[in-house]
């Protein structure tokens, strides 16, 4: 399910509205003085003629057609829904400038919600482009602390399929600002969000019991990201080495995919590859 939403902070500054017909549609929003619009023509998986412009003060300052490193030509607008339009118009930097935000989709099983941000330059008074692709889980831009600033809740994508199939994976939450025309991992900085994703990766992991722990290897690898980010790392080797013992650490592939202590040691190197251990 795609996570792309906007909470009322966002409401406040965002007017979008969809004009749509059979074969094509025109999604408009505009916060200040920027305006972006969207068009396309199709229905899905066939869509053409995407194109974005963007305007500031009423003049046209960006068009062009739409394309993304991912999907090249061939992206899916992120909605074609009036109540969750493709493209938003919001100041993600909190600089007083609006920011263009353009999702689009590339199609295909488990695959890729991309976020295209467009960023104001008053210097050459062009619009420069920022992508992100935020993988099977896509993303939420909201307001965590409640203080007009925003973030991208969305979930890490590398754990997919990395230990076990896409259904039994566990994907550990994933928080992000941007800024300076960069996206920035911010996860730690919300103990109390990462810890309550903790606790849900464990309570299903916890839940297998039943199964008898056929495939429990995605579910934990998810937890053990999150208690690592809160610095509970010697609680996460105890556990883990106890689960091991007891057998509990299967992956249910039959792929040779390895449970026990030779996930722990995979699952260590992975973490401390991607961050999570120092």
């Amino acid at each position: 399910m795609r996570l792309r939403a906007c909470l009322t902070a966002c409401v406040l500054v965002l007017s979008a509205t969809v004009v749509s017909s059979a074969s094509a549609a025109t999604q408009t929003a505009t916060s200040g003085d920027v305006t972006a619009t969207y068009t396309f023509t199709g229905t899905y998986p066939n869509f053409s003629n995407e194109r974005l412009s963007i305007s500031l003060s009423g003049q046209v300052f960006y068009d062009e057609p739409v394309t993304a490193e991912l999907c090249g030509t061939q992206c899916a607008p992120g909605s074609t829904s009036a109540k969750q339009p493709s493209v938003q118009v919001l100041d993600l930097e909190h600089d007083g400038q609006p920011d263009v935000v353009l999702d689009l989709f590339s199609g295909g099983a488990h695959c890729c919600w991309i976020a295209e941000v467009f960023s104001f330059d008053p210097g050459t008074m062009t619009w420069a482009l920022t992508q992100h692709d935020f993988g099977d889980p896509g993303d939420s831009i909201v307001d965590l602390d409640h203080n007009g600033r925003y973030e991208f809740l969305t979930a890490d994508d590398w754990f997919a399929y990395e230990f076990t199939d896409y259904a039994a994976s566990g994907l550990p939450i994933q928080i992000l600002t941007f800024s300076g025309r960069r996206f920035h991992n911010v996860t730690r900085s919300y103990p109390k969000l990462i810890a309550k994703d903790a606790a849900v990766w464990l309570k299903a992991f916890k839940g297998m019991a039943k199964q008898h722990y056929t495939d429990s290897v995605g579910l934990i690898a998810a937890w053990a990201a999150d208690e690592d980010l809160l610095g509970h790392s010697k609680l996460v080797n105890r556990y883990l080495n106890q689960q091991a013992t007891a057998g509990h650490l299967n992956s249910g592939l039959g792929l040779g995919e390895p449970g026990g202590k030779k996930f722990v040691a995979n699952l260590k190197r992975f973490l401390r590859r991607h961050g999570y251990l120092g």
